[in-house]
């Protein structure tokens, strides 16, 4: 639990640092480096699809050498200097190659610390550790988000002194995570194929990983979510408030999700989360009026407490103990290949169509992967789990 507590707090911080920065990029490109919505999908787009490819082969990697922590330290370590260029930035390709490395960091340590996460999970627990890690990892959003209102509105709007600030809280977490102990390595290198041998891992999780992956290539970039809001009446400054709500309720929620899914099994909790998810975007389509835009960020904030932290339970009670870090960086890799596909989409919808077009496509998936999410993955309980 020591582990489960050091990395939570190494997320706090960086996310902390990282949402002083995310809910001001889209209003950044678009009001002071003159982008159109289809360029700010491009680069969500290409940040997290090309960094998502590596967390596969992060995990791999981890779990053929054995070890975890550093590849989470270099991963924490690039995130920070992802800063940098957004600090330098006077043009949208500075802010590409910021998010790039940042996202690249993202795709190096997010398979080695999550297999971290498993590990150290007592038996039996795994919704509960990656439940706290979630609420601690969206606590630290909570605060940095704050931290950038506060920052937006006695600044003026000076958005390139935000993202200075925004190093601070990056450089102690990867600091703190020099403290954290991981397992000893065994005598022989361990044999794990890049893929883990797909033909004999569990069915279960097969069919796992095909309906997740089908539901993001409807899931565009939350920049979208922002713009949204904008497009409804928001000023800058409450546009990063109705964020902070959004990263309230998904703090609130993903600990307790976490652990109940201990209890009555992952897969009603997925379902409900696609639902929430479909209702929210169907829900942002037709929106009008500012107080639709508040009640719908609560539901999507919903949606992420109930599905994060249970995605990678499921995936690491259901994969091979000698290829956790690889089954786990596979099921980022699949979520990351998606976005690339769904933010381009999303903003061609919204410049050649409109802004509803975009949310009425990604509310059409949200509510089929809960429908297949019900009918392709069987019944999974605590009880059920393989030990």
């Amino acid at each position: 639990m020591r582990t489960v507590l050091i990395l939570g707090f190494v997320s706090l911080l960086t996310d902390i640092s990282s949402e002083m920065v995310y809910p001001l990029l889209a209003l950044y490109l678009t009001s002071t480096l003159g982008a159109s919505p289809a360029i700010v999908g491009i680069i969500e787009g290409i940040a997290e699809s090309l960094a998502s490819l590596l967390k596969a082969y992060s995990g791999y990697v981890s779990d053929k050498v054995q070890r975890r922590k550093p590849l989470a330290i270099a991963g924490y370590g690039l995130a920070t200097i992802g800063r940098l260029f957004l600090f330098f930035s006077t043009s949208w390709s500075w802010v590409l190659w910021g998010r790039v490395i940042d996202r690249f960091g993202k795709g190096v340590r997010t398979a080695p610390r999550d297999a971290l996460i498993a590990e150290a999970a007592d038996a039996g627990r795994l919704g509960h550790s990656f439940g706290l890690h979630r609420a601690l990892d969206t606590l630290g959003a909570v605060i940095g988000i704050a931290i950038a209102y506060f920052l937006f509105t006695s600044t003026h709007g000076n958005y390139t002194r935000i993202f200075l600030y925004s190093m601070i809280p990056g450089v102690i977490g990867v600091l703190l995570l020099f403290s954290v102990k991981e397992k000893k390595p065994r005598l022989k290198p361990a044999k794990v194929h890049p893929l883990a041998g797909w033909r004999n891992l569990n069915p279960r999780l097969k069919a796992f990983f095909l309906v997740a992956f089908l539901f993001t290539l409807g899931n565009s970039s939350n920049q979208f979510l922002l713009l949204r809001a904008h497009n409804l009446g928001f000023k800058a400054a409450d546009v990063i408030l109705v964020y902070l709500l959004y990263n309230i309720v998904y703090a609130l929620s993903a600990y307790p999700a976490g652990r109940l899914s201990d209890h009555i099994g992952r897969r009603t909790l997925l379902v409900c989360g696609y639902l929430f998810y479909g209702i929210v975007y169907l829900g942002f389509s037709m929106a009008s009026a500012a107080w639709h835009v508040w009640g719908l960020f609560c539901f999507y904030g919903l949606y992420s407490g109930l599905t994060e932290g249970v995605e990678k339970a499921l995936v690491a009670e259901l994969c091979p103990v000698e290829s956790k870090a690889t089954m786990l960086g596979l099921h980022a890799t699949l979520l990351g290949i998606g976005l690339l596909p769904a933010s381009v989409i999303g903003g061609l919808l919204w410049r050649m169509v409109s802004p509803e077009a975009t949310f009425s496509f990604g509310g059409a998936a949200g509510l089929l992967s809960a429908l297949g999410m019900f009918l392709v993955v069987p019944k999974l309980t605590q009880a059920a789990c393989p030990k």
